[in-house]
């Protein structure tokens, strides 16, 4: 099997080594330049055509968000991003990146184990597969933005979200199609601890909805999507006396994932089960597939985001090959067809 070809551009001597020596353990990985800036990286990707890019967002001469800026109307490409705790990220994936990984302190040596050996190989893999064409696609999707009477839905809808890789885009313009009348969504997105937090606050400031980071007990209200944080809590929809709220638990991986589209799904499927809409986006791997299959089997409505969208076809085909989705759709038409779907519903 040809092995994925990888730039690595960092400006950390050390770190870079660091980079290349775990890379190169991966059979399936071949770490074929350097660069230590955005110019030595712009030659070695038109000499060398690599598979993928890992980047640095603080970078000399140009930072790594002005040169991602530049490279992909030109010259598009997987590119995997290591950053620090920072909201710049979600810029990074606006303006083409794939996926990102987090930065630990070099003293941090669990956490940088975990980087090393597990995370940035798997996202390398995964960058790799992805679809370029989408990505360019994902930067220029106009929105869509839709609004209908609150009243029309009847009581007691909740949408449920799941999304992996080229998620964070997906579900900025999905949310951005939303207005104050939706009901109550509860989403998950395969991410790091701590950006979570920043993603939500990030969503908050652009849509028109109100968007948080999901706490226990938080209650679920229209108008307002409660998103999973990153780290070691599965988080669970719960049916109360007035209404639903959310359920944080510290619990182990479930198909690779803490917190887990799967088990955020099974609980919407027991909880709100025909009132429901569940809405599974790009990424890779299964996670959702079953629990939007189990909240189909529970009267729910469910919808899959279609090939020609999706950064990486992953998630959705599983979930449509196993019969749990019943609405395949563009990313741009996701919203709308939520709303017709309440309705119709209630209806």
């Amino acid at each position: 099997m040809r092995k994925i070809r990888v730039l690595v551009c960092e400006d950390s001597f050390v770190f870079r080594q660091l980079l290349v020596r775990n890379l190169e353990k991966d059979p399936m990985i071949e770490v074929v330049a350097v660069a230590g800036d955005p110019f030595e990286a712009r030659d070695q990707i038109l000499k060398l055509h690599p598979d993928v890019m890992t980047l640095d967002i603080e970078l000399p001469r140009m930072n790594g968000l002005d040169f991602l800026r530049k490279l992909m109307p030109q010259y598009p490409m997987p590119v995997v991003v290591i950053s620090s705790l920072s909201d710049k990220v979600f810029d990074a994936m606006h303006a083409g990146a794939v996926d990102f990984v987090a930065k630990p302190l070099m003293t941090d040596k669990e956490k940088l184990s975990i980087l090393l050996e597990r995370d940035l190989p798997t996202k390398i893999k995964i960058a790799s597969t992805a679809s370029i064409s989408n990505l360019k696609k994902m930067i220029h999707t106009a929105e869509q933005k839709l609004e209908q009477e609150a009243s029309q839905y009847g009581e007691g809808r909740v949408v449920a979200i799941g999304a992996s890789t080229g998620g964070t885009e997906a579900i900025a313009k999905l949310l951005h199609g939303f207005g104050p009348d939706v009901p109550p969504i509860v989403m998950v997105q395969h991410m790091p601890a701590g950006f979570t937090e920043m993603f939500a606050e990030r969503l908050e400031g652009e849509c028109r909805i109100h968007v948080r980071e999901a706490k226990n007990g938080d209650k679920l209200e229209q108008g307002l999507a409660l998103l999973a944080p990153g780290g070691d809590k599965q988080m669970r929809v719960v049916k109360t006396s007035d209404g639903y709220q959310v359920e944080l638990k510290a619990g182990e991986r479930v198909n690779g994932h803490c917190p887990s589209v799967d088990v955020l799904f099974h609980s919407v499927a027991q909880a709100v089960g025909d009132k429901a809409v569940g809405i599974i986006l790009t990424g890779m791997g299964g996670d959702g597939a079953r629990g939007m299959l189990d909240m189909r089997d529970h009267g729910a409505l469910t919808i899959g985001q279609d090939e020609s969208t999706c950064v990486v076809y992953g998630m959705p085909k599983v979930a449509n090959d196993i019969g749990a989705v019943m609405h395949q759709e563009k990313l741009e038409n996701i919203a709308y067809k939520t709303y017709a779907l309440l309705k119709s519903k209630h209806n």
